[in-house]
């Protein structure tokens, strides 16, 4: 399958800038996405995982909506994790699924050509299967990298997971899990050049400042 010009795109969008924003409202002090995620885009970040399980269909898609055109406004992207038929609702710019979800072969069917998807991946050899895969996934996620409390109960992948990533995957990867402002260095180190940070950005008082220490501390052990 030929990569198209609009996946190209997206992608050049995903890698203009280090951090990959995640929605976790219920880790959020309380404030509504809409609110965090202007934050992050405010502070720079132009990729954006809209990820909520437990809210109906319609209070999603509602969301969604909105969070559509805001991420517009700033020439950002719009990711939907786990749910196909609503990021097609909502014209998202793609889809970010699980290994227990929908094959991403299945996904590019539903989707299309010109959007882009992520696949999780946990341990070298759903890395390998990713690879195998390229022209039809545009991502990976890998982790976690440790403990977090987004994912309760995931074994942690650890940093060797990191290395094996930035060695032998053939796809851009962001790193995710339990990732802070003070071990984001580590992953660098690792090879790791997108991470993704979730709680400690949603509840962060000063969501643009958190954003900016992480970007420093990641940057300056590349």
């Amino acid at each position: 399958m030929e990569i198209s010009t609009g996946r190209q795109e997206k992608m050049a969008i995903y890698k203009s800038f280090p951090v990959y924003g995640i929605t976790a409202e219920a880790m959020s002090a309380g404030r509504d996405n809409l609110t965090v995620v202007r934050e992050m885009l405010e502070a720079g970040i132009r990729c954006v995982q809209y990820r909520e399980k437990t809210k109906s269909g319609l209070a999603r898609y509602e969301e969604c909506l909105q969070l559509r055109q805001l991420t517009r406004k700033y020439n950002a992207l719009l990711i939907i994790d786990d749910f196909v038929d609503l990021a097609i609702s909502v014209d998202a710019d793609g889809v970010h699924v699980g290994q227990d979800d929908l094959p991403p072969q299945v996904v590019r069917k539903l989707l299309g050509n010109d959007k882009i998807i992520g696949l999780s991946t946990h341990n070298p050899q759903q890395l390998e299967q990713a690879n195998m895969i390229k022209d039809i996934i545009d991502y990976i996620g890998t982790g976690p990298v440790y403990a977090t409390q987004t994912k309760p109960g995931a074994k942690a992948a650890g940093l060797d997971y990191i290395s094996c990533a930035s060695e032998h995957s053939q796809l851009p990867f962001v790193a995710i899990g339990g990732l802070k402002a003070h071990n984001v260095a580590e992953v660098a180190k690792r090879g790791a050049s997108c991470i993704a940070v979730v709680s400690e950005i949603t509840g962060a008082a000063d969501i643009q400042k958190k954003i900016q220490e992480i970007v420093k501390n990641f940057q300056t052990s590349r």
